[in-house]
Protein backbone atom coordinates (compact mmCIF):
# COMPACT_ATOMS: atom_id res chain seq x y z
CA UNK A 1 0.00 0.00 0.00
CA UNK A 2 2.81 2.43 0.76
CA UNK A 3 4.26 2.35 -2.78
CA UNK A 4 0.79 3.15 -4.17
CA UNK A 5 0.50 6.12 -1.82
CA UNK A 6 3.96 7.26 -2.86
CA UNK A 7 3.05 7.05 -6.56
CA UNK A 8 -0.06 9.13 -5.90
CA UNK A 9 1.88 11.79 -3.93
CA UNK A 10 5.28 11.80 -5.68
CA UNK A 11 4.58 10.15 -9.01
CA UNK A 12 7.21 7.46 -8.43
CA UNK A 13 8.39 4.83 -5.97
CA UNK A 14 11.09 2.19 -5.47
CA UNK A 15 10.87 -1.50 -4.55
CA UNK A 16 12.70 -0.69 -1.31
CA UNK A 17 9.63 1.30 -0.25
CA UNK A 18 7.44 -1.80 -0.53
CA UNK A 19 9.89 -3.76 1.63
CA UNK A 20 10.18 -0.96 4.19
CA UNK A 21 6.41 -0.45 4.26
CA UNK A 22 5.78 -4.16 4.74
CA UNK A 23 8.33 -4.36 7.55
CA UNK A 24 6.74 -1.32 9.22
CA UNK A 25 3.29 -2.87 9.01
CA UNK A 26 4.51 -6.14 10.56
CA UNK A 27 6.33 -4.31 13.36
CA UNK A 28 3.40 -2.00 14.07
CA UNK A 29 1.09 -5.00 14.27
CA UNK A 30 3.41 -6.92 16.59
CA UNK A 31 4.41 -4.05 18.85
CA UNK A 32 1.42 -1.70 18.82
CA UNK A 33 -1.48 -4.13 18.38
CA UNK A 34 -0.11 -6.95 20.52
CA UNK A 35 2.68 -5.92 22.92
CA UNK A 36 1.01 -2.54 23.63
CA UNK A 37 -2.56 -3.82 23.36
CA UNK A 38 -3.81 -1.95 26.44
CA UNK A 39 -1.93 1.30 25.72
CA UNK A 40 -3.81 4.44 24.65
CA UNK A 41 -4.04 5.07 20.90
CA UNK A 42 -1.86 8.18 21.22
CA UNK A 43 1.00 6.13 22.69
CA UNK A 44 0.57 3.53 19.94
CA UNK A 45 0.77 6.30 17.33
CA UNK A 46 4.01 7.64 18.82
CA UNK A 47 5.41 4.09 18.94
CA UNK A 48 4.35 3.55 15.32
CA UNK A 49 6.06 6.79 14.34
CA UNK A 50 9.24 5.59 16.05
CA UNK A 51 9.03 2.27 14.23
CA UNK A 52 8.49 3.90 10.83
CA UNK A 53 11.22 6.48 11.43
CA UNK A 54 13.72 3.79 12.49
CA UNK A 55 12.93 1.60 9.48
CA UNK A 56 13.09 4.66 7.20
CA UNK A 57 16.52 5.60 8.61
CA UNK A 58 17.92 2.08 8.23
CA UNK A 59 16.47 1.77 4.72
CA UNK A 60 17.83 5.21 3.81
CA UNK A 61 21.31 4.31 5.02
CA UNK A 62 21.19 1.21 2.83
CA UNK A 63 19.50 2.41 -0.36
CA UNK A 64 20.44 6.09 -0.37
CA UNK A 65 23.83 6.21 1.33
CA UNK A 66 25.42 2.80 0.74
CA UNK A 67 23.86 1.92 -2.63
CA UNK A 68 23.54 5.57 -3.76
CA UNK A 69 20.08 5.01 -5.30
CA UNK A 70 18.83 8.42 -4.11
CA UNK A 71 15.27 7.24 -3.53
CA UNK A 72 14.55 10.22 -1.24
CA UNK A 73 16.39 13.15 0.31
CA UNK A 74 15.09 15.21 3.22
CA UNK A 75 18.17 17.47 3.27
CA UNK A 76 16.11 20.56 2.41
CA UNK A 77 13.61 19.88 5.21
CA UNK A 78 14.37 21.33 8.66
CA UNK A 79 15.40 19.04 11.50
CA UNK A 80 16.69 16.23 9.28
CA UNK A 81 19.36 13.67 10.04
CA UNK A 82 21.65 12.95 7.10
CA UNK A 83 18.75 13.71 4.77
CA UNK A 84 17.25 10.31 5.60
CA UNK A 85 14.71 11.18 8.30
CA UNK A 86 13.23 14.43 9.58
CA UNK A 87 10.95 15.61 12.35
CA UNK A 88 8.09 16.80 10.08
CA UNK A 89 7.76 13.40 8.43
CA UNK A 90 8.11 11.61 11.78
CA UNK A 91 5.10 13.61 12.95
CA UNK A 92 3.26 12.58 9.79
CA UNK A 93 4.09 8.94 10.57
CA UNK A 94 2.08 9.32 13.82
CA UNK A 95 -0.99 9.83 11.65
CA UNK A 96 0.03 7.07 9.22
CA UNK A 97 0.08 4.65 12.14
CA UNK A 98 -3.71 4.95 12.57
CA UNK A 99 -4.67 3.22 9.30
CA UNK A 100 -1.87 0.69 9.83
CA UNK A 101 -3.32 -0.24 13.22
CA UNK A 102 -6.78 -0.54 11.69
CA UNK A 103 -5.58 -2.61 8.74
CA UNK A 104 -3.80 -5.05 11.02
CA UNK A 105 -6.84 -5.28 13.29
CA UNK A 106 -9.13 -5.82 10.31
CA UNK A 107 -6.95 -8.64 9.00
CA UNK A 108 -7.01 -10.35 12.39
CA UNK A 109 -10.81 -10.23 12.50
CA UNK A 110 -11.28 -11.55 8.95
CA UNK A 111 -12.32 -15.22 9.22
CA UNK A 112 -10.52 -16.21 6.02
CA UNK A 113 -7.26 -14.74 7.32
CA UNK A 114 -7.47 -16.28 10.80
CA UNK A 115 -4.33 -17.94 12.06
Amino acid sequence: MYPALEIICRGKTDISMAAAGGLCLCLIDRICNHDMKSSPISIKCFAGSGIITAVEFATGLLVNVALKLNVWDYSAIPLNIMGQICVPFSMLWCLATLPALGLCGLCERAPFLAK
